[in-house]
């Protein structure tokens, strides 16, 4: 503790310095620079030994800028978000389509009547050596089914649907645009994902299901299955 007083004290430092007969010239300043603002370290001291660590914010990932751009343009074109309940009655009373974009399998197990399947994501088909090595990283995290970006997503919602269909992207999570403390640019998904997609392409009429088709069967709406 005593070494702690004379490392932060400037007083007790030049007297511990001149007892050991240093010359004035060699007292050594313990804080000889003006620290920047935004240092790690601040020029007040705090705790034992006067050193305080503002926490910095990490870079951002590539990810989470590639989401925030999709997140701007998405509140640029101004996608609504609806709650499953609203969802329901824009189905049944406005002509709107819920478009299912969660793959196949699990369109099957159970989804919302009249909704469409177009997966934006697919289980990887080819065998090239980028694929196997592919595979075995998901395999890596204990995902047996690894997937890839659907190159045809586009070309068939276009076959099957015009630019002014009123649609409501689906997925199982959802993710939201709303910022909290903890996600300031929200949560990215496979709906919201698509929807970027489909609002870029010239669909004017894009809305996203809050909360997902999880929310969907927790509320005990209707679905159906085709297993």
């Amino acid at each position: 503790m005593l070494a702690a007083n004379y490392f932060t004290n400037p007083k007790l430092l030049n007297t511990a310095s001149k007892s050991l007969g240093c010359p004035s010239s060699l007292v050594v300043n313990p804080f000889p620079l003006q620290l920047a603002s935004n240092s790690c370290f601040s020029q007040a001291p705090v705790g034992r030994f006067g050193v305080k660590c503002t926490a910095t914010k990490p870079p951002k990932s590539p990810a989470e800028e590639d989401w925030k751009v999709k997140r701007e343009v998405l509140l640029q074109k101004r996608v609504r978000s609806v709650e499953v309940k609203e969802a329901l009655r824009l189905q049944t009373e406005n002509n709107f389509l819920i478009l299912d974009v969660r793959p196949e399998a699990e369109f099957k197990e159970a989804h919302a009547p009249g909704a469409i399947n177009i997966q934006i994501y697919r289980l990887i088909k080819e065998w090239t050596p980028w694929d196997i090595a592919r595979r075995a990283a998901f395999l890596f995290f204990g995902i047996v089914s690894g997937t890839e970006e659907n190159p045809e997503f586009l070309q068939i919602v276009e076959s099957r649907l015009d630019k002014d269909a009123k649609i409501i992207v689906a997925c199982s999570s959802g993710g939201t645009m709303r910022p909290s403390q903890n996600l300031p640019q929200g949560q990215q998904s496979r709906s919201l994902i698509a929807a970027y997609l489909l609002v870029l392409n010239g669909y004017k009429n894009v809305y996203h299901l809050d909360g997902g088709l999880y929310n969907w069967f927790k509320e005990g709406l209707p679905s159906i299955s085709e297993e």
